[in-house]
């Protein structure tokens, strides 16, 4: 079972938004595997997905909790997913932007989203996984799919060229040119943790984050080369210090455009991500 571990592993991810979460809860799954009888068990394979997917949802309801004292806006762990990490299966995770609108979602709600969406599980089988019926399944994905309205999570690798592109506009303070590469209703969210300086509230629509971006950049960023790498699918940026990551810019562009931008700068999420020569 244990060729087992990656894909359990970003069925975790996936439904918690925290990487070393995900670890542990299949680390201990597979201890708690080990110590029952397996020739009890019909389908070991369906056992094992069913303890590691109701583990996770326990972890997200408590997770929640806590959020709610989170200092500031709260953005899921990061994942790099154009590096090696045989601990996940990359393929499987879900994009950034994705990930971000499932925090919308209650635990269930997600779980049910991403198994039936994500990995086309049927509503039959959710329901055994879940302990729940088919009909009550398929209203909770209803209501998951209202909330966040999309109709499938999107796993696109948009090209790096827009973010040169972006660069090369924010280098040249180009306001008009930078306008046209943000969407109207473009959002902002930045996550600080409370241990590095964000900002508290999301921003939204063109002209507010058009003034943040520039801002930003014309005052720390303007003399700092970003390093490109994809986190879950999603192109971004990464600015450093000396050798020590300090932002981590994620983009969510559509049809060639910005549509948002996810700032990571809590020090212990940046963690998660590799070093600098690993990155550059």
């Amino acid at each position: 079972m244990e060729d087992l571990r990656p894909v359990l592993t970003t069925y975790a991810y996936n439904i918690t938004g925290c990487i070393d979460e995900a670890k542990d809860i299949v680390q201990d799954v597979y201890i708690k595997y080990l110590q029952l009888n397996e020739s009890s068990l019909f389908n070991k394979e369906a056992y094992i997905k069913k303890m590691v997917i109701n583990h996770a949802i326990n972890f997200k309801n408590k997770h929640r909790r806590e959020i709610r004292n989170y200092p500031g806006q709260w953005l899921p762990e990061p994942v790099e997913t154009d590096t090696a990490d045989k601990r996940i299966d990359r393929k499987e995770v879900l994009s950034y932007s994705m990930m971000v609108l499932l925090e919308k979602l209650n635990a269930r709600q997600r779980a049910v989203f991403i198994l039936r969406e994500a990995y086309d599980y049927d509503h039959s089988e959710i329901a055994r996984l879940l302990d729940m019926t088919e009909e009550n399944s398929r209203q909770l994905l209803a209501r998951s799919k209202k909330r966040i309205k999309v109709q499938a999570p999107a796993q696109s690798m948009p090209d790096t060229l827009l973010l040169q592109k972006y660069l090369d506009i924010m280098a040249r303070a180009d306001i008009s040119q930078l306008e046209q590469l943000l969407k109207e209703d473009i959002s902002i969210v930045s996550d600080g943790g409370g241990k590095a300086s964000a900002a508290v509230n999301p921003l939204h629509g063109k002209q507010d984050c058009l003034a943040f971006l520039s801002g930003i950049y014309q005052k720390f960023y303007q003399d700092r080369d970003g390093s490109f790498c994809f986190i879950n699918h999603s192109p971004a940026l990464c600015y450093y210090e000396g050798e020590s990551l300090t932002t981590c810019k994620i983009f969510h562009i559509e049809k060639g455009i910005i549509k948002n931008v996810f700032i990571l700068r809590n020090p212990e999420k940046l963690s998660l991500l590799k070093n600098r020569d690993a990155v550059t």
